[in-house]
């Protein structure tokens, strides 16, 4: 593990899906593939009003060494979406895997699946990570059956933990994936992208 792979985001191709590291000129692909979210469940979803700021946040937190965002692309190399490793910290070798926004396409399909196994693959195998978190709010359903599919297990609720833009106070899930628990994890995975799933 070297200090660089704690800073640069690298490219990770799957069958169904790759993930490069995010650029200011996919903008207006982005904004794209994020129309029709703007209504999603305890979601922020940039618009073509807020995307620049958010792009100056994780700009800002790449340089702190607290996230490495990527550019989702489907297999046929269209811009799919956005995802990211954030909250690092590489004395405690830890990352989180969220901000994650897809287009309506391709939500419920094996590029998510896909997307998490490469990025669970990096986090373990390449960072030396020795647990990967997950998280949701509590009252987002099929995220958290998301997150429980892929093999993470729940280590408990903040309540009260944020207030979000619209003003309601969330209770966030907390999952995390360890090291040990990696080889099972990846077993997971590897079946349910051989189902299609």
């Amino acid at each position: 593990m070297s200090d660089a792979a704690w800073r640069t985001a690298p490219t990770l191709v799957g069958r169904h899906v790759t993930l490069r590291p995010l650029e200011r000129t996919d903008r207006a692909d982005l904004l794209t593939a994020f129309e029709g979210l703007t209504q999603l469940f305890a979601t922020v979803v940039p618009t073509s009003a807020t995307i620049d700021g958010w792009y100056d946040l994780l700009e800002a937190q790449q340089a702190a060494g607290r996230a490495l965002p990527f550019t989702v692309l489907d297999a046929d190399g269209q811009v799919a979406g956005a995802t990211r490793f954030l909250r690092m910290n590489e004395g405690h070798r830890r990352v989180e895997i969220g901000g994650t926004l897809y287009a309506r396409r391709v939500q419920r399909t094996g590029l998510n699946t896909e997307a998490k196994r490469l990025l669970l693959t990096h986090a373990f195998d390449v960072l030396g990570c020795q647990c990967v978190q997950l998280r949701t709010n509590w009252h987002n359903r099929p995220s958290r059956e998301a997150i429980e599919r892929l093999g993470a297990r729940m280590d408990g609720v903040l309540r009260g933990h944020m207030v979000t833009s619209e003003g309601e106070v969330r209770d966030t899930v907390v999952y995390s994936i360890l090291d040990h628990e990696w080889p099972q994890v990846r077993r997971n995975l590897t079946y349910l992208l051989e189902r299609g799933r």
